[in-house]
């Protein structure tokens, strides 16, 4: 958690609303002491429509070569 002044808060305040909505809590201090916290707000979470999903991972193709030899090969391709 980050902890800026009063002063500096109302100096960037949009900064620290960035960061607070990517998850860091930011603590405003007055003389050194915690006034108040910016929190990201809790959003609801979106409810998963199992038919959809189903019907989407059906539609997918399949994969022509195993994860492993995936791997292998884009490790192998990496090397110089």
């Amino acid at each position: 958690m980050g902890s800026v002044s009063i002063a500096d808060a109302k100096a960037h305040l949009s900064e620290l609303v960035e960061r607070a909505s990517g998850g860091e809590a930011v603590q405003i201090t007055r003389r050194g002491k915690p006034i108040a916290q910016i929190v990201a707000a809790k959003m609801p979470r979106k409810r998963i429509d199992i038919a959809v999903l189903r019907e989407m991972v059906e539609r997918m193709p399949m994969q022509v070569e195993t994860a492993g030899d995936f791997m292998r090969r884009i490790r192998d391709e990496a090397r110089y």
